[in-house]
């Protein structure tokens, strides 16, 4: 894979999934970052031919002093402000172990350490801001060790909480002849996304799609609603940051001991059902290994379907619902992702192909 940045010029309108009309609804949605469907829509405009492409990511990246970049990741759920949280039955001394819970349902998480004299109760009540994406050294060392320290949710940067702002556009149709604005689909309010100073985009590209760009980047591409112009550029030390990453991750994948899944993008995990599709906010071929989950509120994503005969042409497809990039899977020990075998059907596979469901795994250490 092939690390590239996506700086953009100006604000970019991406908007979510929930259909929107100017004469149904006042306010169009936003959603950031972009999804990969998104991404991969804006390469393929590029491509002399409409050959598939595999994509990792979407994540931040920030531009340093020197000029070197930093990839970052999303903070993972497991955590309560500083604190880790793990599964209760992973805790035997917990003074909780004696609450009655649902046994058809994950295990309660708690508080792996409490020190109730560390702080006062005005300290506690203190709002303090933690990082929101971490970067890849503090992720490898997670990795690694399967801890981070206190000190490493204090934010170091600019954006490390956030590093995007949201620009609110009010857009009106005034009545011919007339100073007023039209009472039938005259008004509506869209978020416009601008990037802080120096933090960008970062995507990794397949070889294919790399020899097919590499003559031609830096380059142009339109994003989004709009068709507002963003810079791809190639980005080599990215490649160091990731081969890391994902080789402290395999090493922990082979290892048969207490793991935790680490969810990076978006995971899509969709089943059939009585001709019905459902979406879980797990793998559903974990559903009796999973012992707990961390996990935040679905993100909606409209996709397309192409056309067999014009690959120019699409219709929307289905919505579906992903779980939030930042997501943790507790289990006794590594599982496989069906939807990276060699068994996984192509409407499976492609999931993983757009960059969403990319799992790193630590053992966790008592």
């Amino acid at each position: 894979m092939y690390w590239y940045s996506i700086t953009p010029l100006d604000v970019i309108l991406l908007r979510d999934a929930k259909p929107f009309s100017p004469g149904t609804r006042a306010w169009a949605g936003s959603i950031f970052p972009p999804n990969g469907h998104t991404i991969v829509g804006a390469l393929r405009s590029i491509l002399p031919n409409k050959s598939d492409i595999q994509l990792k990511g979407v994540f931040f990246c920030r531009e340093t002093a020197n000029q070197d970049h930093l990839l970052y990741l999303p903070r993972p759920f497991g955590f309560l402000k500083s604190q880790a949280l793990i599964p209760l039955t992973w805790y035997d001394n917990h003074y909780l172990n004696q609450i009655i819970w649902d046994k058809q349902q994950t295990c309660p998480l708690v508080a792996e350490t409490k020190d109730y004299n560390s702080q006062t109760e005005d300290e506690e009540e203190e709002e303090k801001k933690y990082r929101q994406f971490l970067p890849w050294d503090i992720v490898a060392k997670y990795l690694d060790t399967g801890k981070i320290a206190a000190s490493d949710w204090e934010l170091q940067h600019p954006g490390e909480d956030k590093p995007w702002t949201i620009e609110t556009r009010s857009h009106n149709t005034i009545q011919a002849d007339t100073k007023q604005v039209k009472d039938s689909d005259g008004y509506f309010v869209e978020n416009a996304i601008r990037l802080k100073t120096g933090w960008k985009l970062a995507i990794a590209l397949d070889q294919n799609t790399h020899s097919s760009i590499s003559n031609l980047v830096p380059l142009t591409l339109r994003l989004g609603g709009e068709a507002h112009r963003v810079i791809l550029e190639r980005q080599e030390n990215l490649d160091q940051q990731w081969e890391k990453l994902t080789q402290l991750s395999q090493a922990n994948q082979q290892r048969d001991s207490k793991a935790i899944a680490y969810l990076i993008t978006p995971g899509v995990f969709e089943r059939y059902c009585h001709h019905q599709a459902i979406c879980r906010p797990y793998p559903w071929e974990w559903k009796d290994d999973l012992i707990s989950i961390a996990t935040d509120r679905a993100i909606p994503i409209a996709c397309r379907i192409r056309d067999k005969d014009n690959a120019n042409r699409s219709i929307p497809a289905p919505q579906v619902f992903a779980a939030p990039p930042g997501s943790q899977y507790y289990l006794d020990s590594p599982k496989p992702l069906f939807q990276d075998s060699a068994a996984a059907p192509p409407v499976v596979s492609k999931w993983r192909q757009l960059g969403y469901c990319e799992l790193l795994w630590l053992n966790y250490q008592e």
